[in-house]
């Protein structure tokens, strides 16, 4: 299964938490954080927002590798290590 099939997948779980801009899953990949902008052309931004407001519910992203992708729900950042 792509990358994408297993983030869409896992977009059908019950998120782990929600913050201001994101809704953050657990994948088999790592975490997900999808966004909840209306406007994604400022990926460098948003992967900012990403990081600061995963501290708000315990996950220490600062050091992960980062990808993004493009959903049919919309932009997830990937974090993984």
């Amino acid at each position: 299964m792509s990358i994408q099939g297993l983030l869409e997948d896992s977009l059908l779980d019950p998120p782990i938490g929600h913050t201001k801009y994101f809704q953050w899953y657990a994948t088999p990949i790592g975490i997900a954080a999808l966004s909840q902008e209306t406007d994604n052309s400022n990926p460098e931004n948003l992967n900012k927002k990403a990081i600061d407001e995963g501290l708000e519910i315990g996950l220490d992203l600062a050091k992960e590798e980062i990808e993004l992708h493009f959903l049919s729900r919309g932009l997830v950042i990937l974090f993984y290590s």
